[in-house]
């Protein structure tokens, strides 16, 4: 009975407590954790003057004020950057989203 509770205290032994000496296992080195830094990509966004080109542009001169929103929106969408715009009305008004 007393060989049975000491090799059953050794083996719960050895689960728990780390191996020690020469033959022990070579414990896995941890796996480096990369973040990648927002500021580390180049700017992928339209340039100045292609933001200019679009602000100027003759055709949305004569838009309402709704309409010339949506204009910009269009051609930066068309870009693919993201354009926020507000229109009277909008739904974004109820949960307190301000530009």
């Amino acid at each position: 009975m007393r060989d049975s509770i000491a090799r059953a205290l050794v083996w719960a032994l050895r689960l728990l407590l780390p191996a020690r000496g020469r033959h022990r296992t070579a414990q896995p080195a941890p796996a480096p954790v990369t973040t990648e830094s927002p500021w580390a990509k180049p700017w992928t966004g339209p340039s100045s003057a292609e933001v200019r080109e679009i602000f100027r542009a003759e055709e949305t001169l004569r838009l309402t004020p709704v309409q010339r929103e949506r204009s910009w929106a269009a051609e930066f969408a068309a870009r693919g950057v993201d354009y926020d715009y507000r229109y009277p009305g909008d739904h974004f008004a109820q949960f307190g989203v301000s530009v």
